[in-house]
């Protein structure tokens, strides 16, 4: 035990003598892709969906489904999009981008399908409504976000079978 302290390496690395400010960088050609382009555009038409249904003050259990779909696909591809332009999939490489991206982009398209279809089909029902111009935009953002999900699904479709299908590579769909 008396020789424990000539043992111990007491040296700090550059990066630890911060003082724990962490260093991020921003991947700025990332921007610049069509995928991150196509993730701007879900973002904010995205908002445009669950802000014009949120302003609804109907209950309706499609209503919630929209809203569901909306808000969680929204946060998800904010959070998504701050990763790869962060460069924490560089960090991460056990996870399988390319497919966890392709499959984020498939489930986010089929969810957006079915709240576009619920939100168009419940429209009708209040057409005599103040809530029925709500209801029509919402559909059409709906439809434009689901076609951008498509499109974010067949980019990432494309890198993945780039990859010769290795689902264990550690590239994001750029």
């Amino acid at each position: 035990m008396a020789d424990f302290p000539g043992k111990v390496n007491t040296q700090t690395s550059a990066a630890a003598s911060q003082q724990g400010n962490i260093k991020m960088a921003v991947d700025v050609s990332f921007v610049r892709t069509i995928p991150a382009i196509l993730m701007m555009a879900e973002t904010v038409v995205g908002l445009l969906v669950w802000s014009l249904m949120a302003s609804i003050h109907i209950f309706h259990p499609a209503i919630g489904w929209v809203m569901f779909v909306s808000v969680t696909l929204w946060l998800l591809t904010i959070v998504l999009f701050c990763m790869l332009l962060f460069g924490v999939h560089h960090k991460l490489p056990s996870v399988p981008w390319p497919l966890a991206v392709l499959v984020f982009n498939g489930v986010a398209a089929f969810l957006y399908l079915t709240a576009f279809i619920t939100t168009a089909a419940v429209a009708s029902d209040y057409y005599w409504t103040w809530a029925y111009g709500h209801m029509v935009a919402a559909a059409v953002f709906g439809c434009i976000v689901t076609v951008g999900y498509g499109a974010s699904a067949f980019f990432s479709y494309t890198m993945w079978r780039g990859n010769d299908g290795n689902a264990a590579g550690s590239t994001v769909p750029v």
